[in-house]
C-alpha cells in the first residue's frame, strides 16, 4: 500500500496523525528534521498508527522534503 503524507516536524501537537477526506496524512511530530530525526520518528509513530511492524513501513521517496511517498507492506 502506498500513501502520501505531509509531516509537520517540531510540532508542539505530536505525535498526531490525522488523515483527510482526499486520502493525504498529515503527521505532527515533536522531532526536529535535524540527522533524520523526524523520519525515524514518522515510521515509528504511523506504524503503531496501522499496527504493522516499524520494519513494514517505508520512506519511498521525499527524504529531506515534508511531503513523503510512503510504502507499507501488506
Amino acid at each position: 500500500m502506498q500513501i502520501s503524507v505531509r509531516v509537520k516536524p517540531g510540532s508542539t501537537k505530536g505525535p498526531l496523525v490525522e488523515a483527510a477526506d482526499d486520502g493525504t496524512v498529515t503527521v505532527y511530530l515533536r522531532q526536529r528534521a535535524v540527522d533524520g530525526a523526524a523520519n525515524e520518528a514518522l515510521i515509528e509513530v504511523l506504524a503503531k498508527h496501522l499496527g504493522v511492524a516499524k520494519r513494514d513501513v517505508e520512506i519511498t521517496s521525499g527524504h529531506t522534503s515534508r511531503l513523503k511517498r510512503i510504502r507499507v507492506a501488506d
